[in-house]
């Protein structure tokens, strides 16, 4: 059914469990797995990096340990998963990378947020749905480690 899935991982708890479902459907579809994490660059950041130097290699290196993290989570799930940094608008990034993986699934977390967020910067959700080719899950199941073990042929009797 999907061969490639894109997960996009944040670290956050939702970004947990959409990496676990993510990686579980994969499993079952036997499908390509590739990570992305996205620093969001935004006027916001930028205003705040003018008013504090360093506030957007300081977010890209934190996003970068958040990559290894799911890097190393996917490995122990028996995943050789690529994984990618993204700079700029979640959304956009998402999707641009998406097209160049020729993604059939991109996997995301979702996070609540308050009127005035939502107003301001709109919901990625719908902008993803607005902007993708391909199927979008919003991963909110909670599974198991025992579900998500490298999977091991049965022995010969």
């Amino acid at each position: 059914m999907y061969r490639r899935i894109l997960l996009a991982y944040d670290g956050s708890v939702e970004g947990r469990l959409a990496l676990r479902e993510g990686a579980r459907l994969a499993q079952v579809c036997a499908a390509e797995v590739f990570l992305l994490a996205v620093v969001d660059i935004s006027s916001g950041m930028s205003m705040g990096e003018a008013t504090v130097p360093g506030l957007v290699l300081a977010q890209q290196e934190a996003f970068e340990e958040v990559l290894h993290e799911g890097v190393r989570r996917l490995t122990a799930m028996g995943f050789q998963p690529k994984a990618k940094l993204g700079l700029g608008d979640p959304a956009e990034e998402i999707a641009a990378v998406a097209r160049e993986i020729g993604a059939d699934l991109v996997v995301v977390g979702h996070r609540q947020q308050g009127p005035l967020a939502r107003w301001w910067r709109g919901s990625v959700g719908t902008r993803l749905v607005n902007n993708l080719d391909c199927s979008l899950l919003v991963g909110r199941l909670e599974i198991g480690d025992d579900e998500l073990m490298p999977q091991t042929p049965p022995a010969a009797s």
